[in-house]
């Protein structure tokens, strides 16, 4: 007695033979988990897929249309059910990426802000550590925008007085800043050149 084809095990199929079903899986299961493993990599993704492949061909059994090459049809099927396995993935990936992305920017803007509030303290410390006189013309002068003419009219002082303390006090801050980082150093420079 010939063995049954596939298109037979199909026909079987159709009418509810879940003996015909089991052939058709067992002839064509390990072809399809290893064809969809090529394509994703994963065992426990293939043995899903092939799992719903299978599914669906005998769930959908009653509304099958006539089918020349049923083999052909349930790689067809394990085809779909990967494509759409894959741009799932793609999709969760993207919003994976998307989520970390924020996450840097938000860690990056909080490690600026932190940088920045630390830098602040550390020029506090330094001006804290001025006369009152150094801490005023520094104020009125990086702060304010004030010239030596009008820093010296305003405190009564001559303008080469409020010019050398602006130089005691800058030489001062540098020598202050540079112990603690070169690049904090860099940046007072820039910011009071």
């Amino acid at each position: 007695m010939q063995p049954d084809t596939d298109t037979d095990l199909l026909q079987r199929m159709k009418k509810g033979d879940e003996s015909a079903f089991r052939e058709l899986y067992n002839r064509h299961s390990r072809q399809v988990a290893a064809f969809v493993f090529h394509l994703t990599h994963s065992a426990v993704d293939a043995e899903d897929i092939l799992q719903e492949t299978f599914l669906k061909l005998w769930t959908n059994r009653d509304q099958l249309p006539p089918i020349v090459h049923p083999g052909s049809y349930i790689f067809i099927i394990a085809r779909n059910k990967t494509l759409d396995h894959l741009r799932k993935i793609a999709q969760q990936q993207k919003l994976v990426d998307h989520v970390w992305a924020n996450i840097s920017n938000v860690a990056d803007a909080l490690d600026l802000q932190l940088d920045a509030r630390e830098s602040q303290q550390l020029i506090n410390t330094a001006l804290s550590r001025l006369t009152e006189q150094q801490r005023t013309i520094f104020r009125l002068s990086r702060q304010e925008g004030l010239d030596h003419a009008t820093i010296a009219s305003q405190l009564q002082l001559s303008k080469s007085r409020v010019k050398n303390v602006q130089v005691e006090t800058l030489r001062f801050l540098r020598q202050f800043l540079s112990r603690y980082s070169e690049l904090l150093l860099l940046l007072f420079i820039l910011t009071t050149s």
